[in-house]
């Protein structure tokens, strides 16, 4: 779609900057493996960012609504949008756009460590992170315990998981984000795995 209106249009690759979907209570929020569960359409709208050149992204998994499809908070989604021109567009590179998004992890204690780009000034939450599930080989995912440590990094852990290897974070419908930079520009869900056949402990 991008490509074809910076054809038609002759202007070149014109900055584009486009909103993720809120979560929502879309229907059934026990969907985890189907194509109910918005998280799907979330990921593959942070992917975009790297086949759209010169696009960037306002993320909004801490502002939706579980009973209205149009966020109320405007104002926020504005602002990360404008936050994403000063800093491309009109070269104001003090001004944070970005927001951490997943890019490796290790085993540690029985937990894994996520690490996270965009994140260079560190990680924040305003309480308890929540939303994190973690998982063995056996691809079935428990809900688990998170928290920062040393500021840059996330640990994901469970007693029910002796031997970890995949996380996910917010792969609902409707769930309120926890986990922000220190500006508080707040992380998409994301999972560590690509596995199609994945379910959740009952």
């Amino acid at each position: 779609m991008v490509k074809d209106w910076r054809t038609r249009w002759g202007i070149g690759d014109f900055p584009f900057y486009y909103v993720q979907i809120a979560p929502y209570l879309y229907g059934n929020n026990d969907a985890f493996q189907t194509v109910d569960n918005s998280a799907f359409i979330r990921e593959t709208q942070l992917q975009s960012l790297d086949l759209i050149p010169n696009s960037g992204i306002a993320i909004t998994m801490d502002i939706g609504d579980d009973d209205c499809i149009h966020p109320p908070k405007k104002k926020e989604v504005a602002d990360r949008l404008l936050f994403n021109a000063l800093n491309q567009t009109y070269g104001y590179k003090t001004v944070d756009y970005a927001a951490p998004v997943f890019d490796s992890l290790e085993e540690k204690n029985g937990g894994l460590v996520l690490k996270f780009k965009n994140a260079e000034t560190g990680l924040f939450a305003y309480d308890k992170l929540v939303g994190f599930e973690i998982a063995g080989e056996d691809k079935v995912f428990y809900p688990a315990d998170a928290e920062i440590i040393d500021r840059m990094n996330v640990l994901v852990k469970s007693d029910d998981v002796a031997d970890p290897v995949a996380v996910r974070y917010a792969w609902r419908n409707w769930v309120v984000g926890t986990l922000y930079d220190v500006n508080l520009l707040p992380a998409s869900s994301f999972r560590t795995d690509n596995w199609d056949d994945a379910t959740q402990a009952e």
